[in-house]
């Protein structure tokens, strides 16, 4: 797991390697760390993993405004903290 800071306002979470439903619990303590309409990019390669995370941004607001599926089978999603 690797939680860093890219710029102001924008940080990345790398959960590569993890399964349900740790990629869930290390966004959501990300997501804590940051300041309301911050934005998170969180990679993981677990597809369950993505349900579980659109439910908990769904149930606390958060905006998950970009979507994508790398060729190496990782996903990329960016959030915005509600």
């Amino acid at each position: 797991m690797k939680f860093e800071k890219q710029s102001e306002g924008f940080y990345v979470l790398d959960v590569k390697g993890y399964v349900c439903p740790h990629p869930q619990i290390y966004t959501k303590k990300a997501l804590s760390k940051i300041n309301s309409g911050e934005k998170l990019e969180v990679i993981f390669d677990n597809p369950s993993s993505g349900e579980s995370i659109a439910t908990m941004c769904d149930n606390n607001g958060d905006e998950i405004y970009n979507k994508v599926q790398r060729e190496a089978g990782d996903f990329v999603w960016d959030i915005q903290k509600a």
